[in-house]
């Protein structure tokens, strides 16, 4: 399900449009009467039939002469960034159809599917963790920590950008697979700190495993480490998790966020890219 928003007085307010399916399955959008200024149309997740609404409701407000801006944290296919079918240029194809004048996420995966989107801007992941975590939540706070861990190397550049964002040291850990059966077969990790929280950071947790064997290669239980993910997924065996991490940290990008099993801090983030979205 798709939500629209617009500016009034100053004041991010839900849009009255709504949306609606007719019996023979095509997606539309029913406009609110009279709206004007610019529009953003969120979307958590990679729904088609949710883009496609999106991109009814962004067609309804340019052709009432407004701005559309369509948020959309979690950007669908960027996992899909090499290999065939070229599932990443596929979903950029679609979002680039939708006609929006700004597309807002924050966090993809690689660079690769950011630079087939038109008219894209990132949120910078940093800014964000920074802001969530020099707030005290669920007792969780920026001072606990000493040190950021990026689990693997795709994860060195977002995690090392948090980790000078917060003043704190960046570990590097590194995953092995067998390059026969293409199983992971291990990790190994620079040396820790001997005392002290640490924070794993990456974007996106699906099923979880990845996380699960870097805590158990490091020995550590969830007396130190912690855990921030941008998207939660939390599919499969996620909440083992919970045996492994004192807090898991993330945002409401991504309708898997909610798992009652995973129990995550949740860091609201969708009101952020709104905003920015209307300015």
């Amino acid at each position: 399900m798709i939500e629209m928003f617009t500016l009034a007085s100053g004041t991010v307010g839900p849009d009255a449009g709504r949306t609606m399916q007719f019996p023979a399955g095509e997606q539309h959008v029913i406009p609110a009467d009279g709206a004007t200024g610019p529009l953003a149309v969120l979307v958590r997740g990679a729904g088609a039939e949710d883009l496609v609404a999106a991109g009814m409701a962004i067609d309804a407000a340019r052709r009432a002469g407004r701005r559309a801006a369509l948020v959309l944290p979690y950007l669908p296919g960027a996992r899909q960034d090499r290999g065939v079918p070229f599932g990443a240029e596929v979903y950029a194809r679609l979002l680039n159809a939708l006609g929006a004048d700004r597309v807002l996420a924050i966090d993809p995966h690689s660079p690769v599917m950011p630079a087939l989107i038109e008219n894209l801007e990132v949120y910078p992941l940093s800014r964000f963790v920074r802001q969530a975590l020099t707030r005290r939540v669920a007792d969780a706070h920026v001072s606990d920590y000493v040190g950021v861990i990026a689990p693997d190397a795709g994860a060195a550049e977002r995690s090392g950008a948090v980790a000078h964002a917060l003043g704190l040291p960046l570990v590097q850990a590194r995953k092995h697979r067998d390059f026969a059966t293409g199983a992971l077969s291990g990790f190994t990790c620079d040396p820790l700190p001997s005392a002290g929280k640490l924070l794993v950071v990456d974007d996106i947790c699906d099923g979880g495993g990845t996380f699960r064997g870097l805590a158990e290669a490091t020995g550590l239980g969830p007396d130190r480490l912690d855990l921030w993910v941008t998207h939660g997924v939390f599919s499969g065996r996620a909440p083992q998790l919970r045996e492994h991490f004192g807090h898991i940290h993330t945002t409401d990008s991504h309708p898997g966020h909610t798992h009652p099993d995973v129990a995550a801090t949740i860091h609201p983030l969708t009101d952020t890219l709104i905003r920015e979205a209307l300015r």
